[in-house]
Formats: C-alpha cells, structure tokens, sequence
C-alpha cells in the first residue's frame, strides 16, 4: 500500500505539581497531565495515529504504564522510537493534523512552537503539521478544566 491514514487520541486528567507539556512544549500553567510517562497528551495521540497507520496497535502496548522504564520518560522519547518503527517499514510521514481540547490555558501563543516541534520530531517541513486548539464549550470534564484531550491524524507514504 502506497499511503496508510492513522488516528490517534488521547486524554488525560490536570493535577497539580505537575508540568503541563502539550507536543513538547512546556506550557505555563497551574496543573499539568497526569501519566505514568511525562503525560503529554497530544505526542500520545500521535504516538497512537502512527501506531495505526503502520497496523502497530497503540501507545499502551508499546510502552505500557506498568513497565517502571517508562515512568517519567519524556514523550517525545516515545514519538522517536515510534517514527524509528515507521521508518523500519519503509514509510515516511507526509502530513499530520492535530486537535488540542482544553478550555485552559488558551493555547494560541503556542501553536507555532509546538507545530515546529512536531515537524521535527517527525522528519518533515512545519507546513506540513497542523495544530489546532479548542474548547469543549464547557461541557464535560474537558469543559470543567478537569482535562486535556488531543486527536491526530497522519497520513504515511511508502518511500520510493
């Protein structure tokens, strides 16, 4: 197969004493996401989405929360290892598309950051990742600040 879609999605609960890292940025804010790793929720769903388009399962098989390796270890960590995996099999990521759900911190003055990040960490140009951010209309655990979700999708092409 030429190009394969993956989907990805994620959530985690805001605690405190936590650092909140949204695809590897530090944001500043008063909580952070709660994980057995550095519980970045939006390199997870990528993490996921790649999994998925490669027929790879998901994040929690690969790196699963009862292994004390992961404890702590830095997500972007994760999404190397994963796109090492996805080279393996002769794929190369042609574009990425992302949405952050959080009613806080408003994530606007960070999307060009963690937009350059992703490309980086995936090996392609920053036009070709797409970070967007919204609220849940303060609607559920999203909407009560209890939590931040991420979905991503990527598109993967079979290298030449």
């Amino acid at each position: 197969m030429e190009y394969r879609i993956g989907i990805g999605y994620d959530i985690h609960r805001l605690v405190n004493e936590r650092k909140l890292l949204i695809g590897g940025i530090e944001i500043p804010y008063l909580k952070g996401l709660l994980g057995h790793s550095d519980g970045d929720v939006l390199l997870h769903a990528v993490c996921d989405a790649l999994l998925g388009a490669i027929s790879q399962g998901d994040i929690g098989e690969h790196f699963p929360d009862t292994d004390p390796k992961y404890r702590g270890i830095s997500s972007s960590e994760l999404l190397k290892i994963v796109i090492k995996l996805v080279h393996s099999q002769g794929y190369k990521v042609s574009n990425l598309d992302t949405i952050i759900i959080a009613e806080e911190p408003k994530l606007t003055s960070f999307k060009g950051l963690i937009q350059s990040n992703l490309a980086k960490l995936l090996y392609i140009h920053k036009d070709c990742v797409c970070v967007k951010a919204k609220t849940n209309e303060g609607l559920g655990e999203l909407g009560n600040r209890e939590a931040i979700a991420c979905y991503a999708t990527v598109l993967i092409k079979k290298e030449q």
